[in-house]
């Protein structure tokens, strides 16, 4: 199986370690990772702030970086998403309508396709998990709390499998952390408390780490974190499951 690694921009400019988790957790599972090594932003920041016709440099880009091949694995909900429904290229079509359909984000690809049953992987730690809006309501890789149906989470099957973790249940489970993207710069007061109750839940419950399938959210939480001077810290579910026994 030869897969493409999709490293979100944010995710190469400020947590590499992430990226690095997911290669070699992806190479421990049996996948033949191949990195683009140009590929940048797929877009997503300018189609979400109103400018999705100047984003078609990033989607031709993105097409010549990832065509012809069986897979791409994403550690990101949003990213995956944004490819997944908006991805275009008037010349190449047919091959970005494939990539739409054959990218997958981290923990469903490990679920749906490699079907994981079992992870050789320790984190002896008290975990609480944030269900990102993108992956949850977009990807549906967990149930929303919303809807009278049975629950379950692809993040959260893949983190029982991980020995000596203590997943901690929050009160909310699915409740946004403010994040949005731009929305965190445009509706700074907003978004900030609604980030400061989202931790709140965390700490309540005793986390020693909150982990999520998008740094994204978990970078928002971390710099609430910093400020409160709190010792609860952020991992992303790559880092975990990559933990050596």
């Amino acid at each position: 199986m030869k897969a493409g690694l999709f490293i979100p921009c944010y995710v190469d400019q400020f947590y590499p370690q992430v990226a690095i988790a997911t290669l070699q957790l992806l190479e421990k599972l049996g996948v033949q990772v191949v990195y683009p090594p140009n590929q940048t932003c797929c877009g997503q920041p300018m189609a979400n702030s109103g400018f999705q016709h100047l984003t078609k440099g990033c989607d031709e880009l993105f097409v010549k970086n990832f065509a012809n091949l069986d897979y791409i694995i994403c550690p990101s909900g949003s990213c995956t998403l944004h490819i997944k429904e908006h991805l275009h290229d008037d010349r190449h079509e047919a091959t970005a309508t494939a990539i739409r359909s054959n990218i997958y984000e981290l923990t469903e690809f490990m679920t749906d396709i490699l079907k994981v049953e079992k992870l050789d992987a320790s984190f002896p730690h008290k975990v609480s998990m944030h269900q990102s809006c993108h992956g949850q309501r977009g990807l549906k890789i967990s149930q929303m709390s919303e809807l009278v149906a049975e629950p379950f989470s692809k993040p959260g099957k893949l983190l029982q499998m991980v020995t000596g973790i203590e997943l901690v249940e929050l009160s909310r489970l699915d409740e946004c952390c403010g994040f949005g993207g731009s929305f965190c710069v445009f509706e700074e007061a907003v978004s900030a408390k609604m980030g400061k109750d989202r931790v709140a839940d965390h700490i309540n419950h005793g986390a020693e780490f909150i982990t999520s399938a998008d740094m994204s959210c978990l970078m928002h939480m971390e710099g609430i974190l910093k400020r409160q001077k709190s010792k609860v810290q952020v991992k992303h579910i790559a880092e975990i499951l990559n933990a050596s026994l």
